[in-house]
């Protein structure tokens, strides 16, 4: 990070204890420890915070694609016959002609009357025969 070597951190080690004492040194290495963590936290939430609104920059660049995709392609699926003209097709190339419009045809002639023909009687069916009738006797009906 700084590029010091283990030369350089032993001086700074010897004039920190000469300086600061070797009864306060311990509590000073702790504070600044302490301070190092701080320091790297707050980088840390910066560089997320960072990495975040790159992302979110991104996200737009691709909603903003999709949207104009999403907008190209209902142009093709929705199709309204009534509107003013033919819409040009992506796979033919614009024609030059112009179509004129139809010519007024005849109407078509009416079709011939088919003759109603009187409905046939049908001969009535006889009855089919069920056999002789079955009459209970007394005392044989249902049991209550």
């Amino acid at each position: 990070m700084f590029d010091i070597g283990w030369g350089e951190l032993l001086v700074i080690g010897i004039v920190a204890l000469v300086v600061i004492g070797p009864k306060e040194l311990p509590g000073v290495l702790r504070t600044l420890g302490q301070a190092m963590n701080k320091v790297r936290r707050m980088a840390s939430e910066f560089q997320g915070q960072f990495q975040e609104a790159m992302r979110e920059a991104e996200m737009q660049d691709i909603k903003k694609s999709v949207d104009e995709l999403t907008s190209s392609a209902r142009d093709f699926t929705f199709y309204d016959p009534m509107a003013d003209g033919p819409k040009p097709s992506m796979h033919s190339p614009p024609s030059e002609t112009v179509v004129p419009p139809p010519a007024e045809t005849p109407p078509l002639p009416a079709p011939p009357e088919t003759p109603v023909l009187p409905a046939a009687e049908t001969p009535a069916l006889p009855e089919p025969d069920l056999g002789p009738a079955v009459t209970p006797k007394p005392g044989e009906g249902r049991s209550s």
